[in-house]
């Protein structure tokens, strides 16, 4: 095989990994970044691994609850209205997908990736070279209403049937597994199959591998423009440098749609904000767990308790709303009596944006337009799960190798909706 000079534009959980695997395979690697590697949606997300979300953000009814939600500021889920042509020709491309074909045709991808992703984090964690935190302990599907039980009832049943395992737990049986932290719910359905991780220390231990191993960093300088000829990159440039290369991938997150206009790419990705609180009391926690009804992600981490929600369709912006910050920290107290987030903890509060593709599947693949140019991106509420799968895919794409997955699904320039 030959070695190949690759820039990684993004050094996000999908950046990093999709470095690692093509280091691995013995390319030569640069990873640009217009940060400094401790921020973002990779630090601040809710470390979840999940074989469980096999039900894709584009599914019937979110449209509906979207405009239900649009004017609430405290809502789960919230797009912010303005004319602005890129999140419309997105919002277009999304009420296409809400399908339950769509629903239907994407399951089986969703749960294969995530699989395999996970296959891939447990391997990790199993290498000398790394040493971080990662439990496989399941996922709670908690409620407190009928409603919500059926909901997820219906997602059970599907779940089932691709092979996962979950069983129904009463307030009585949960309070037996979690001792230490009793829940005012009816019930919660257990996903045995997800795990989940502190994202903070992996990504510094992943950083310190990638260094060791001869991965070169370029941080904080923005890409500001691409050199190419006959359909293919030539170099990538920053404001102060140009990086030669035969391959690019793009893993820039939610900003990959304004950095691919550069080239005459049109790929809809929207930044969804996630805001994360972290308790560092005790909190008796044990399992992690989504609140249903509040839409709120529960992770016990190494060392503290993180909180974190809210889907917000704002542009790309790191504006905290604080009605958003005090609906998380409510519904910690609803769910959990003994459990206050203080108002320090609340002012603590961190937010990263999340890219959105329309129908809820990342675009991982070539695109027509160039040659050597690969994306990884559009990875939705599913970035953190999916890193390893993703890197994995996209360093056998460029070495040419068998792909461990079909990339048919993740293509950047499928059509939206199954017919």
């Amino acid at each position: 095989m030959t070695q190949k000079k690759i820039v990684v534009i993004g050094g996000g959980v999908v950046g990093l990994c999709t470095a690692y695997y093509l280091q691995q395979e013995g390319h030569q690697v640069t990873v640009i970044d217009k940060g400094n590697l401790t921020s973002g949606a990779s630090h601040v997300n809710a470390g979840y691994l999940t074989p469980s979300h096999i039900i894709p953000m584009a599914a019937p009814g979110m449209v509906a609850k979207g405009f239900r939600w649009m004017f609430k500021a405290s809502s789960p889920f919230y797009i912010k209205p303005r004319l602005n042509k890129d999140l419309i020709q997105w919002g277009l491309k999304f009420m296409r997908s809400c399908t339950p074909a769509h629903v239907q045709g994407s399951m089986q991808a969703i749960l294969d990736i995530n699989v395999l992703s996970k296959q891939l984090y447990l391997e990790m964690q199993g290498n000398e070279n790394f040493d971080f935190h990662l439990e496989t302990k399941g996922l709670l599907m908690a409620y407190k209403t009928v409603q919500a039980e059926k909901e997820e009832a219906e997602v059970v049943v599907r779940a089932k049937e691709l092979g996962l395992k979950i069983e129904q737990l009463d307030q009585a049986t949960l309070l037996k597994k979690q001792p230490h932290a009793p829940m005012d719910i009816a019930g919660a359905f257990w996903y045995e199959s997800d795990a989940h991780s502190t994202p903070e220390l992996f990504m510094q231990n992943l950083i310190e591998v990638l260094k060791g191993k001869g991965v070169d960093f370029i941080l904080e300088q923005a890409v500001t423009q691409f050199t190419t000829a006959a359909e293919t990159i030539k170099s990538v440039k920053t404001p102060i440098q140009e990086i030669k290369a035969d391959e690019v991938i793009i893993a820039s997150g939610a900003w990959s749609e304004p950095l691919l206009k550069q080239l005459g790419i049109q790929l809809s990705v929207q930044a969804g904000k996630g805001y994360r609180l972290n308790v560092n009391q005790a909190t008796g926690i044990s399992l992690p767990a989504i609140l249903m009804e509040a839409k709120v992600a529960v992770t016990p981490m190494e060392g503290f308790t993180r909180f974190g929600g809210t889907m917000e369709l704002s542009g790309i912006n790191h504006k905290i709303n604080p009605k958003r910050v005090a609906a998380i920290a409510r519904a910690a107290s609803e769910y959990y009596p003994e459990v206050t987030i203080t108002q320090q903890e609340q002012e603590a509060v961190r937010c990263g944006l999340r890219p959105l593709s329309p129908d809820g599947l990342p675009f991982i693949g070539r695109h027509s337009k160039c040659k050597n140019l690969v994306l990884a991106t559009g990875h939705s509420m599913m970035g953190w799960s999916l890193g390893p799968a993703t890197g994995k895919l996209v360093a056998e794409l460029v070495s040419n190798q068998k792909s461990s997955l079909p990339l048919g699904f993740y293509a950047p320039e499928r059509k939206y909706g199954f017919k």
